[in-house]
């Protein structure tokens, strides 16, 4: 099973955040060998930090490569996915993260619980 982190499961990781811990989510990421981050959550996060929404590590990107993850960029095939969804989902990033997902058969690592409602496994932090 592949586990693709969403944009605040991501932040959770690199920041060590306890959320993590319910259920056991850090020791799954931790053992699964396939874990990926699209190359769109620190993007997302990075916007969101330059408005002020939130912090993010200084050194983001130097701890995403040193990670086990696998670093993904969006495809055609995404990108066409994305825009089908249903509009269950306004935010752009999310419904990319979803299509990524989808296209991947991945289940995605998420704290919020909308996304579900596009039939994509998930974990629910």
């Amino acid at each position: 099973m592949s586990l693709l982190l969403d944009s605040n499961a991501l932040l959770w990781w690199l920041t060590n955040d306890p959320r993590l811990d319910r259920l056991g989510v850090r020791n799954a990421i931790q053992a699964e060998p396939d874990v990926i981050v699209s190359v769109i959550s620190p993007w997302e996060l990075w916007i969101k930090a330059a408005t002020g929404k939130l912090r993010t590590p200084d050194d983001m990107a130097e701890q995403i490569a040193r990670s086990h993850f696998t670093l993904i960029a969006p495809t055609l095939e995404d990108a066409r996915l994305a825009a089908a969804l249903p509009p269950l989902h306004r935010d752009p990033f999310d419904r990319m993260i979803v299509a990524q997902a989808l296209n991947r058969q991945a289940t995605v690592v998420t704290g919020d619980r909308r996304l579900a409602a596009y039939g994509v496994d998930a974990i629910l932090v």
